[in-house]
């Protein structure tokens, strides 16, 4: 049987990497599944602001950037737990105007996204949840990734999910803030702490200003 997709119109907040965190206790893994589009507008009958996924053959053909009003058909995602957004398989994607935020003196740093493997070749440093949602909405650095635990790798059917916020900017942002550390459950009550010197090694390679 055919579902039938979900009409939707609206203007651009923000577009964002899609990525999907896999974590194993002390081991983590990205899946990167394109991006995320934040919109305010109508989807059905509703308005609403609500999150779309596109891949990033979609995204590199129409470059997509906060305050472009754009529309398109799409369909629930099938496993919530899975995804940082609500809708999936967008298609019939069409520009209605292309009227780029003015980008200012950054941050936020807005334009368009750069390509899936500049982000994860940049690495990302953990994000305080308040202010990704206060500062970095429309931010193309910043990322909210849903995130997958494996707590028991002898027992994969043993699992938990949340969503994590992480930043893929600049380290010399003034509106950064890294928030709690991490904690990630394990097998038998176990907990590994993910302490300040992941994001150190991961974004090492970078410059303050990069």
């Amino acid at each position: 049987m055919t579902i039938k997709k979900i009409s939707w119109r609206g203007n651009l907040v923000s577009v964002q990497p899609r990525i999907r965190l896999t974590r194993s206790f002390d081991q983590r893994s990205h899946s990167y599944l394109g991006y995320s589009l934040h919109v305010a507008g109508t989807i059905g009958d509703q308005e609403k602001e609500f999150l779309v996924g596109i891949g990033k053959g979609a995204q590199a053909k129409h470059k997509f950037q906060a305050g472009y009003r754009i529309e398109g058909e799409c369909l629930p995602v099938a496993a919530p737990r899975l995804e940082s957004v609500e809708f999936y398989k967008t298609s019939k994607l069409n520009v209605l105007e292309r009227s780029p935020l003015n980008p200012g003196t950054p941050p936020p740093w807005l334009g368009i996204p750069d390509d899936l493997v500049t982000y994860r070749q940049r690495g990302h440093r953990r994000l305080d949840a308040r202010t990704y949602v206060a500062k970095c909405l429309a931010c193309i650095w910043g990322c909210r990734m849903a995130v997958e635990m494996i707590i028991d790798h002898w027992n994969p059917s043993q699992r938990k999910y949340r969503s994590e916020t992480f930043c893929f900017g600049p380290k010399s942002c003034r509106f950064y803030r890294a928030g709690p550390t991490r904690k990630v459950p394990g097998r038998r009550g176990m907990i590994w702490e993910e302490l300040d010197w992941v994001d150190d090694e991961d974004t090492l390679h970078r410059e303050l200003d990069e």
